[in-house]
């Protein structure tokens, strides 16, 4: 333990560029690519509705002062240079404690929606509102510290981040927000047989206290999934509570179940609400729904899904709807 607080991470990340020299990592790279069919409600013009979508995985693992250490680095959508990366340090018995800029390793944001699916969950696709969150917990994986571990078959994953999500270059800083956040996870799937359970909890910086209002939120989320053979049926239920003065807290429940058909062909069916709690005025209630089937061969998937949304982002009658194709290949 007194190595590691010596070490520091950037201390790691040249430990590690000095043993990649040397030829005593092990290095490797993984990559994907999607292209997609997307079409859209009747109130929306679609125009081009092609596009593709692709990432290059770089990962560098090495022994680093007799502490097992990862980089990995990843850029998607075609972008130069590093859209994301994380460093993690193996402490043995004592956990994994990491470095995440925006991969999003750990904390509550990993079981935001953990219902089963054959493809993506029912919001996908769907119109984005400015301030509703979907009842989707977390504050962001950017610019966190992240301490993983195993306790009496129970996963551990607790976030802390400093200021609002941000990635910054070393020597930099956010100045976005002055509040700190913290988030926990806790994972089981040893409770009952083809059961996997999880809960969420967190206390997350808004940046927007207003008067008379908390520069905190609170998150929580929890989730159990049961598997059969070929079906599995899931539960989750969230709450985000405000702090900003006037601002709608929100409350989701949903619930999907998949099944597969046969070798590689599964089909699922989910909904899920969303109850936007106005502070002086009437809540609303949003509704989504979703099926999506894919087929897998080998190293490539093609995917078909429908979602559609009702009092979309807490406005009564606003509606959107997404339809996808898709063909996703990984190499």
């Amino acid at each position: 333990m007194n190595n590691f607080k010596k070490i520091g991470f950037s201390a790691l990340a040249g430990s590690l560029v000095a043993l990649t020299s040397a030829s005593a990592v092990e290095m490797a790279v993984s990559g994907s690519a999607r292209v997609t069919y997307a079409n859209t409600d009747q109130t929306e013009v679609t125009g081009n509705p092609l596009g593709m979508n692709t990432s290059m995985g770089f990962t560098g693992a090495g022994d680093v002062n007799g502490y097992e250490t990862t980089l990995f680095v990843t850029s998607a959508d075609s972008v130069g240079g590093m859209s994301s990366a994380s460093l993690s340090v193996n402490l043995g018995d004592m956990g994994v404690v990491s470095f995440d800029q925006g991969v999003g390793i750990g904390g509550i944001s990993t079981i935001d929606d953990k219902t089963p699916s054959a493809y993506e969950e029912v919001w996908d696709g769907l119109d984005a509102v400015v301030g509703d969150a979907n009842g989707l917990v977390g504050g962001g994986n950017a610019g966190v510290i992240v301490y993983s571990n195993t306790f009496m078959d129970t996963g551990l994953s607790l976030q802390y981040g400093k200021g609002a999500s941000a990635t910054n270059a070393d020597n930099g800083t956010s100045g976005a927000s002055s509040g700190s956040s913290w988030d926990v996870a806790l994972t089981n799937s040893t409770m009952m047989d083809g059961m996997d359970v999880g809960f969420g909890y967190g206390k997350i910086a808004n940046n927007a206290p207003g008067a008379n209002g908390s520069d905190i939120d609170e998150h929580m989320v929890a989730f159990v999934n049961y598997t059969v053979g070929p079906v599995t049926a899931g539960y989750t239920q969230a709450q985000i509570s405000t702090g900003v003065q006037g601002g709608a807290s929100e409350h989701a429940t949903g619930w999907g179940v998949a099944v597969n058909l046969m070798d590689n062909l599964s089909a699922s069916y989910g909904e899920r609400e969303v109850e936007q709690e106005n502070a002086s005025a009437a809540h609303v209630t949003e509704d989504m729904e979703g099926y999506a089937v894919s087929y897998t061969m080998g190293s490539a998937t093609i995917a078909f899904q429908n979602n559609e949304t009702g009092n979309n982002g807490g406005t009564n009658g606003t509606n959107d709807e997404n339809t996808e194709i898709a063909l996703s290949l990984s190499f």
